[in-house]
């Protein structure tokens, strides 16, 4: 039977083998910066510079043991239902739990004693070791963690100046430049392999903050959290996930950039968390259809479909229709770009947001907020509502503003992008809808501008976002 593919994060569940130590050597003159660009004949002595620095990450947790299911059910549509209502064990047997072991890899950044690794190698875990690649076995405190990320910070106390490995840029690299992959595949201890960048600012659904790194360099389970070096030895990478029918290595390997990387690993340093900037909006990207509804030349900037009430976004004056086109001056081209920029910011950071509103850039100032527990900082893009053309029935809304949709033509764009009755259309064109009428006018504005579809906000149930409507073929709306 087939697999499909699937993005797995490398975190091994194996027996511990201990970390092979590679040969000592004196210290290296620092290689110049050309060669950064040509692949090494023989990494070796690469390998033996950087490899005192990678370490293997051990972890002890606990798992709840789940009720056996008795044979007769196994395989029969019961299974399931035994095991969501079955009878819970009592007695000693209910306090039973599995003990569970795994493990990944790190490096270290600090000769104190500061290990970075994956946020999913420690996240769940009652004991961290951390093992030197001299074969010591050190206990580990877990200084902090941003699952947002997916970067994680220890702390081992091993009463001696450790080796270290220095950050590089990765805003340097380059698609074909040669990297190291270190790390601790399966559980076999200390493995070098060597690949070339395949490719930059990946975009994988991990979360708000997907940039990662593609690399062809072998990284497999038990690599979660190891280093990816560039041609100097300096650290571009954290090798955090592959993308694998089978599990094992395919040749598309993922890591979390340095300077990220960096700028989370030093807050998580001072204070064991990261504090981001909050903007309080929801965002969605720009299609060439919507482009061309606002008006604007190309599909770039990022849209906010909807402004949380009393947020920062709110106290700025920005509103949802706005695109978002730049930040403090430096171009957004996509809601990722957003999100990143307002991640990287302090709550109370004061930034400045060019904002496209009816075809003309507006300029607003907005202090940043600290992110309330129930929302994501600068949240990622929010997935657009399907548009067709107006083959509509519409009625004032009865519950507020907005016009509600009361029928959808069979057969219209409408039906088949997929708009339902009940949606509410709050914004369209260059105005507020209030009622009906005032959507039919956006639509003859629109059509007198010449222009291909018309824009509207939809809000349905808690989700608002913005559509294009095309204008080819429209009903009138009754």
């Amino acid at each position: 039977m087939a697999r499909s593919a699937a993005l797995i994060p490398i975190f091994a569940l194996t027996l511990a083998l201990p970390l092979a130590a590679p040969p000592a050597m004196a210290q290296r003159p620092p290689v110049p910066a050309a060669a950064a660009i040509a692949a090494p004949s023989n990494f070796a002595d690469l390998v033996a510079q950087v490899g005192p620095a990678v370490v293997r990450v051990a972890v002890v947790g606990h798992q709840d043991v789940q009720q056996e299911v008795p044979p007769e059910l196994r395989g029969t549509p019961l299974e399931e239902l035994f095991r969501r209502y079955g009878q819970r064990p009592q007695g000693p047997q209910a306090e039973r739990q599995r003990r569970t072991m795994g493990q990944g890899s790190g490096f270290i950044i600090d000769p104190a004693g500061f290990v970075v690794t994956n946020n999913h190698v420690v996240g769940e875990a009652d004991r961290v070791t951390v093992e030197l690649s001299d074969g010591r076995q050190l206990p580990a405190r877990v200084v902090g963690a941003d699952p947002k990320t997916d970067i994680a910070l220890l702390k081992i106390e091993a009463g001696n100046q450790l080796p270290t490995v220095p950050w590089g840029n990765s805003d340097t690299l380059r698609v074909g430049e040669p990297v190291l992959a270190m790390g601790n595949p399966f559980g076999l201890g200390g493995s070098a392999t060597a690949g070339i960048v395949s490719a930059r600012g990946r975009h994988i659904g991990a979360g708000p903050y997907d940039d990662f790194i593609q690399t062809d360099a072998s990284i497999n389970p038990g690599n979660s959290g190891g280093p990816l070096f560039n041609s100097q030895g300096e650290v571009v990478g954290v090798n955090t996930a592959i993308f694998s029918p089978s599990g094992g290595n395919i040749g598309i390997g993922f890591a979390v950039p340095s300077n990220l990387t960096h700028r989370v690993v030093e807050s998580l340093k001072q204070s064991g968390k990261v504090d981001r900037g909050w903007l309080g909006v929801s965002l969605q990207p720009i299609d060439r259809e919507l482009a061309a509804a606002l008006g604007l030349e190309e599909p770039k900037g990022a849209m906010i479909a909807g402004v949380e009430p009393g947020s920062p976004a709110a106290r700025g004056g920005l509103r949802a229709g706005d695109v978002v086109t730049e930040i403090d001056g430096h171009p957004i081209r996509a809601p990722r770009d957003l999100a990143g920029t307002i991640g990287d910011s302090k709550p109370g950071a004061t930034i400045a947001v060019t904002v496209q509103r009816e075809g003309k850039p507006t300029l607003h100032r907005v202090a940043l907020g600290e992110a309330p527990d129930r929302k994501a900082s600068a949240q990622g893009a929010a997935q657009p509502g399907r548009a067709g053309s107006l083959g509509l029935a519409l009625r004032p809304n009865p519950e507020g503003e907005g016009a509600a949709v009361m029928q959808v033509a069979p057969g219209s764009i409408a039906e088949t992008r997929g708009l339902q009755p009940g949606d509410i259309i709050l914004h369209a064109g260059d105005r507020a809808v209030n009622t009906p009428s005032d959507v039919a006018a956006a639509v003859e504005a629109a059509r007198k501008a010449g222009r291909p579809a018309v824009a509207i906000q939809l809000q349905r149930g808690e989700a608002s976002s913005f559509i294009a409507l095309p204008l080819n073929g429209e009903r009138d709306p009754g």
